[in-house]
């Protein structure tokens, strides 16, 4: 059964070419020719489609409608016009209708220039300047005539439309696409009413000034035809409802990309624009509402539901359309909705698959919706048959699919094309049962190919007329050879050769080493023929091009036909030809694959034995491409071309009525009988057809009707496929796979029911035999057995281990073996909370839980029954999504000695965290799950930290420097209480004060050699370093002079209150040393008599310490105490806008009074000692710290 590429059977569409090269591009009503003349650099090809679930247009295998799977398929099933996507070209070559079947070969084909003369009883092909036979002495004509599109010379492009079926209407729409400008700048309608005769030109009745871009033909009434004008000069549209003669122009407020019609009703319409909306209209396009914003392209349908007996009660179920939602968000998924034609509010959407699945995966076709769902690096398929709640697809246990395309669901079976895990250029064929849930291979490396925009070619032609009949191009050690079956892929064979060649002589060919190989690739171009062809009008009649050889070739091809359903081939030309059938397959039409102009074609009216040559035009035309009369009748034939490359488009009118000398009588018919080698029963059945005889050149007319006549055959091996689990063996038995435990199949019943036990076998589906072995290998019903629970499994409907906290977690309880419906099911979520079920049945969609804590949970499902128990654990991860981390370093660190640093997140409660920890120009990072990490620098200088932290979905990273050095010194600051009132606590402006206060510090001092670092919290302080000067290692000692220097010049004018800075107009802000003294530093301003006196205490007790230090010459007890509390002190983080924090301080109170100061002193240097047993300080001021130690010291980098 022919089914066409989702546009309506009899609306074509072609754009007429200047060149011998086509460019040739799918819209919603056929194809579209370009000329070659056009800037090639300018077309941009698509990339090919990511592998995924995808179909063949229109839902058939080839033959029916071609054995041609696309990259972006255009949607199959019950769907009325489509519109292909913009911009999407395909090449072809040749002249006489485009290449037929060089579409996706390894290597370009032959072209011969010659012309042909007729020849008869299997003679030399048609060839120019050699003697033949003639049926006349004169040259045979036809009648025709030619009609020149006057004033369209520059355009490039047309779009052709034939109603057909008792109508004389053709409508062309011819237009100038711009390369360069990528749209369409000038554009001519005509109109023809006497089948192509003479046209009209209509321009003046859309509007002189409107540009037109694509023309939809209603596919339920071919008399109502929409137009659309071009995206880029206004959005419109102008309908007719008089096949084309006048038409109304309604503006639109969005753009049009692709229509689809409803299949029954001719007055809805859905319309999907360029920003990825969808509109729906029941008037025929005169008002638009938006159904869906973000939906995928192309993956919209509309199915009519079929009728369900509910006892006597039929239940219509209303129309709906399907289409699925895809938002372009990386925290949203996809989903597939539907909702009814006039009711698709966001309340009335539903979603018949509750889970997410993959983009651009929903395929419907006929009875049957497709999904994919991939889940840790594999796809699932699931299946919807009429209907019915999706079901996973049941493929061989190993197959592990990588690419996954529907070919046919035609009568009840889903034939598929699998690409597995180990295969590269090919795939393997399944066949499913009637749900299409289970898959049995069919053939094993069917050739695949890759056409001009990346979409894959599956070598596999479904033989239209004869059900069960499939001809596929397998690969065997590097060899193409092509293989038919007669039983829906049970058997397969090769093709024997024809006996004799042209020119009489026997062929030697010896199967299996020798046999007839054929291209198998249609044309996605209506108006060329392609390489191979069939129809439904006229069973067992095969024309294709191919080759007598070991394997398929390329380069050696000529024409060869079948009229016994593949049984046995003649060949018919010795170079690729475009054959046409008509009037019921009654008489073949064959024009010459050429890059010269022709002005002869060869009509057979005794299925190829003999051809007699026609001139169809006087003058030799450029052939672009060529159509048929749509109606099965098929008696006009209009070609299109020029006579040279700057002529006018010449529309050439064929009439073959005139070469039918009658109408068929009884005694011009004759009976033939299907077989397989003699084998007289095909898929279960005797069928006998009446067809014409060969030479009868007489017209059937439209009244005929096919006569067949079958009876059902006894049930044999052949009827039956092995089931599904099950592999055929050497001595035709089916037994099971080693990965396949026949007694699973039982785990859907329950003790005290029935179920069918398969015997291994299976009857092909549509196979009509009865009785025989039929009874024998039909599956029978056995009683429930009662089953302990076996194989529990527990998954994420998504397949992920992570969850959001607050978001629902779905989970997925399976079982291998056990009573489904009276086993007890108990799930423990891991946070305290438990579920219990009966059984399976409230299950099935999933348990959803929402966790409020983050942490990992264990998950763990019980089933119980009264034979046993199992159980199921699955660890699961329950994030809060970090929004926000800070990286914790000291700013300065000492060279090769162990720094402490830590990765503060917030929120603090995400639960398990991932830390990617990476140093300097580290290539690989250190991983850990703690937020502290201890790193040695043994490089000096600026050292890079970065740190990401991971949850879940989310990741984020923070990045600081830290100063490595040999030695420093540093020094405690202060500021005057106003610059309190100015801070914000936030690290961006401690930064940014941390830089005022170093260039406030440096007097001819190297940048490089001065680090402040602000304390947070408040009240505000830093600490200050003195850096070594770079490249003074080698001369340490001179540099430690150097560096004092230094320092004694800083705190000379700190102390001297000479370091100030202008916070903003009006506010100075002076620098102190730190000062030991419990009074508060305070502006140094007159009138401020009690600060005065404070001040002059402390000073007081400045001078006691330097007595001290000089009398007994020991350390400060405090200096350690600080070394001891900066080692001690764990490393933070402040938040942005925190007061809570405190800066570590000096005060009084962490001082003992005279009488222990030596007992404490003692004690402390034991505790110095044991944390950092090479700490040196030195006084060199009464102020100054000089610190040369083993360990990192000094504030936290924030």
């Amino acid at each position: 059964m022919e089914k066409g590429t989702n546009c309506f059977p009899t609306c074509h569409t072609v754009f007429l070419a200047w060149t011998w090269l086509l460019l040739l591009s799918w819209c919603c009503t056929g194809a579209e020719i370009t000329c070659r003349s056009c800037s090639q650099e300018q077309r941009q090809t698509p990339p090919p489609t990511p592998r995924g679930l995808r179909s063949w247009p229109g839902g058939r295998a080839r033959g029916s409608a071609g054995a041609a799977v696309t990259a972006e398929p255009l949607p199959g099933g019950e769907s009325g016009g489509r519109a292909g996507p913009r911009g999407a070209e395909l090449l072809s070559a040749g002249a006489g209708g485009g290449a037929a079947g060089s579409r996706g070969s390894a290597a370009p084909r032959s072209r011969r220039s010659s012309e042909g003369r007729p020849v008869e009883g299997g003679g030399r092909p048609p060839e120019e300047g050699r003697a033949a036979r003639l049926r006349g002495v004169e040259e045979l004509r036809l009648g025709s005539t030619t009609f020149a599109l006057t004033g369209d010379a520059a355009h490039n492009q047309a779009m052709v439309h034939w109603s057909g079926h008792n109508s004389s209407v053709i409508l062309i729409l011819t237009k100038l696409y711009d390369f360069n400008l990528g749209s369409v700048t000038e554009s001519s309608l005509w109109r023809s009413t006497d089948y192509g005769t003479t046209y009209e030109k209509l321009n003046d009745k859309v509007g002189l000034k409107t540009v037109l871009s694509y023309f939809y033909v209603c596919p339920t009434n071919k008399r109502k035809i929409m137009l659309l004008s071009d995206p880029d000069i206004e959005s419109s549209i102008l309908i007719s409802s008089d096949e084309g003669a006048t038409y109304q122009k309604y503006r639109l407020n969005f753009y049009i990309q692709s229509l689809l019609f409803h299949p029954k009703q001719e007055e809805w319409i859905l319309a999907y624009s360029l920003d990825q909306k969808l509109y729906s209209s029941t008037d025929f396009g005169r008002k638009w509402q938006l159904m869906h914003e973000r939906v995928t392209p192309s993956r919209f349908y509309c199915v009519v539901w079929n009728i369900i007996q509910t006892g006597n009660n039929p239940q219509i179920k209303a129309p709906v359309w399907l289409f699925l939602t895809c938002i372009y968000s990386p925290i949203t998924d996809t989903h597939y909705l539907t909702c009814r034609i006039q009711e698709c509010s966001e309340t009335k959407r539903s979603g018949p698959f509750s889970r997410s699945i993959d983009i651009n995966s929903l395929v419907v076709q006929d009875e049957y919706i497709f999904i994919q769902v991939t889940a840790g690096g594999r796809a699932n398929y699931y299946v919807s048959y009429r209907r019915e709640p999706f079901a996973q697809i049941k493929l061989p246990k190993y197959s592990l699919p990588k690419d996954m395309h529907i070919i046919s669901t035609a009568e009840n079976q889903v034939f598929a094309a699998v690409q597995e895990w180990n295969q590269n250029d090919t795939y393997n064929l399944y066949v499913s049962d009637t749900r299409g849930v289970y898959f049995t291979l069919a053939l094993e490396n069917v050739k695949s190919s890759r056409g001009l925009e990346g979409n894959v070619m599956i070598d596999l032609y479904e033989v239209a007329g004869i059900k069960g009949i499939f001809l596929a191009n397998k690969k065997i050690d590097d060899q193409v050879k092509t293989f038919i079956t007669y039983n829906k892929g049970r058997d397969w064979r090769l093709l024997k050769a024809p006996d004799t060649n042209l020119r009489g002589d026997p062929v030697v060919c010896q199967l299996p080493f020798c046999s007839l190989h054929l291209h198998l690739q249609l044309s996605e171009n209506p108006y060329t023929s392609g390489s191979i062809s069939s129809k439904e009008t006229a069973p067992g009649l095969m024309v294709a091009a191919g080759n007598i050889g070991s394997e398929l070739s390329y380069t050696d091809v000529g024409m060869f036909i079948s009229s016994d359903g593949g049984n046995s081939w003649r060949q018919i030309f010795e170079e690729e030809y475009n054959v046409w059938f008509l009037d019921w397959g009654g008489a073949l039409v064959a024009l010459k694959h050429t890059s010269m102009p022709i002005r002869h074609l060869w009509v057979s009216f005794d299925e190829g034995r003999s051809w007699s040559k026609y001139s169809f035009t006087s003058t030799p035309l450029f052939v672009d491409g060529s159509l048929v009369d749509p109606g099965i009748e098929t008696q006009i034939m209009t070609i299109f071309g020029h006579f040279s490359l700057r002529s006018e488009w010449q529309l050439v009118k064929v009439d073959y009525k005139p070469i039918f000398s009658r109408r068929c009588n009884k005694d011009d018919y004759q009976t033939w009988h299907l077989h397989n080698q003699g084998e007289p029963c095909v898929m279960g059945e005797r069928k006998i057809y009446k067809k014409r005889k060969p030479g009868s050149q007489c017209s059937v007319g439209r009244d005929y009707s096919q006569t067949v006549v079958s009876e059902p055959c006894v049930c044999g091996q052949g009827d039956f496929e092995c089931d599904y689990g099950y592999e055929r063996h050497n001595n035709n038995q089916c037994i099971p796979s080693f990965w396949f435990s026949p007694s699973s199949l039982s785990k859907d019943c329950s003790i005290g029911q029935s179920y069918l036990n398969s015997t291994g076998y299976r009857r092909i589906v549509s196979n009509n035999c009865t009785d025989g072995l039929r009874e024998k290998y039909k599956a029978r019903m056995e009683k429930c057995p009662g089953k302990a629970p076996r194989g529990l499994h527990i998954l994420t409907s998504d397949g992920k281990l992570v969850t959001e906290q607050g978001h629902n977690a779905t989970f997925i309880i399976l079982m291998e073996e056990g009573d489904l419906q009276r086993t007890n099911i108990q799930l423990d979520f891991g946070d305290g909370i438990t579920v219990s079920y009966a059984n399976f049945s409230p299950v099935e969609d999933g348990i959803r839980h929402v966790y409020k804590s983050a942490g990992i949970f264990q998950v763990t499902a019980y089933a119980e029954n009264s034979l046993g128990s199992d159980t199921a654990v699955l660890f699961l991860h329950v994030v809060c999504p970090v929004e926000h981390v800070h990286l914790s370093v000291p700013f300065v660190a000492i060279r090769n000695k162990d720094v402490n640093i830590t990765a503060v997140v917030w929120p603090s409660q995400a639960g398990t965290l991932t830390y990617f920890w990476w140093f300097g120009n580290s290539t690989k990072p250190l991983i850990t799950l703690e937020s502290s990490i201890s790193y040695i620098f043994n490089e000096e200088g600026m050292n890079t930290v970065t740190v990401q932290v991971a949850a879940g979905n989310t990741l984020i990273q923070d990045t600081k420097e830290i100063a490595v050095h040999e030695y420093f010194q540093s020094q405690l600051l202060s500021f005057s209480p106003n610059l309190d009132y100015h801070n914000p606590d936030i690290p961006e402006w401690r930064q940014d004060i941390g830089k005022v206060i170093r260039r406030a510090l440096v007097t001819g001092i190297p940048d490089e050699q001065i680090l402040v670092a602000v304390f947070p919290g408040l009240p505000t302080s830093a600490e200050l370093f003195v850096l070594p000067h770079k490249n003074t290692t080698e001369r340490r000692k001179s540099s430690e002079a150097d560096l004092e220097q230094v320092v004694e010049i800083l705190f000379n004018a700190l102390n001297q209150n000479l370091v100030q800075f202008e916070l903003k107009p009006g506010v100075e802000v002076i620098v102190y040393v730190t000062q030991l003294t419990l009074a508060p530093l305070v502006d140094s301003s007159t009138g401020h008599s009690s600060s005065a006196m404070l001040m002059l205490l402390s000073v007081v007790f400045v001078g006691l310490a330097v007595f001290l230090i000089y009398k007994f010459k020991r350390k400060i007890p405090w200096i350690n105490i600080y070394a001891q509390v900066q080692h001690d002190k764990e490393q933070e983080m402040i938040g942005s806008v925190s007061q809570s924090e405190n800066a570590p301080k000096i005060t009084l109170s962490e001082f003992t009074d005279p009488e222990e100061l030596m007992d404490k002193e003692l004690d402390t240097r034991v505790m110095a000692s044991q944390l950092l047993p090479t700490v040196k300080a030195q006084r060199k001021s009464p102020t100054a710290l000089v610190f040369n130690t083993e360990n990192s010291l000094g504030l936290q980098n924030f």
